[in-house]
């Protein structure tokens, strides 16, 4: 039983209000994934504010039909496609994603859209290199702590060289 206009609606419509929300959408082609693996990676996407929709490309089609970032998932759009939608830390889903290919050996990415942009399998490894949003905040944190060290201690040698240097000028005095 083939599903109804309105369920295709339904279906687009929630495609469309996870792309609003996305930073960045990865093709894969999941043929030859079993359902657990399917739900394996959808676990690990999770944890890193991803989500992986398997939908008919005439479908996604029609949710990408008119929005200027997206468009360029059109040539993606051919075999069988899972959507990995990435909301926030792009690096580490995008490392979740390669861990499970690596793990299964059995899923390729086909391409990957950012900013809309589509990204080489290069760039795809470069974004997983990236350090993830933790590691950062805690870099710049520890750059801040290091400036504000700095400015503690020299606003300290102020006055305690001023008093080094009136005791010098008082017991030159006093000679």
């Amino acid at each position: 039983m083939g599903r109804t206009l309105e369920n295709k609606q339904q279906i687009v419509q929630e495609i469309k209000s996870l792309l609003n929300e996305s930073e960045m959408a990865v093709v894969l082609d999941y043929k030859g994934l079993s359902i657990k693996e399917m739900s394996d990676l959808r676990t690990r996407l999770q944890s890193n504010n991803g989500i992986c929709k398997v939908t008919k490309n005439s479908l996604m089609r029609r949710a990408i039909n008119g929005e200027g970032n997206w468009t360029g998932l059109e040539s993606l759009l051919t075999g069988t496609n899972a959507f990995v939608l990435i909301k926030e830390d792009v690096g580490s889903a995008v490392k979740a994603i390669q861990s499970f290919q690596k793990e299964t050996k059995k899923s390729e990415t086909k391409g990957a859209l950012y900013e809309g942009k589509l990204l080489s399998e290069s760039e795809i490894k470069e974004i997983a290199n990236l350090p993830s949003k933790e590691v950062l905040m805690a870099k710049i944190a520890g750059a801040l702590n290091g400036i504000a060290t700095k400015i503690a201690i020299s606003v300290n040698e102020v006055p305690s060289g001023l008093a080094r240097s009136l005791k010098q000028h008082s017991e030159s005095s006093e000679s």
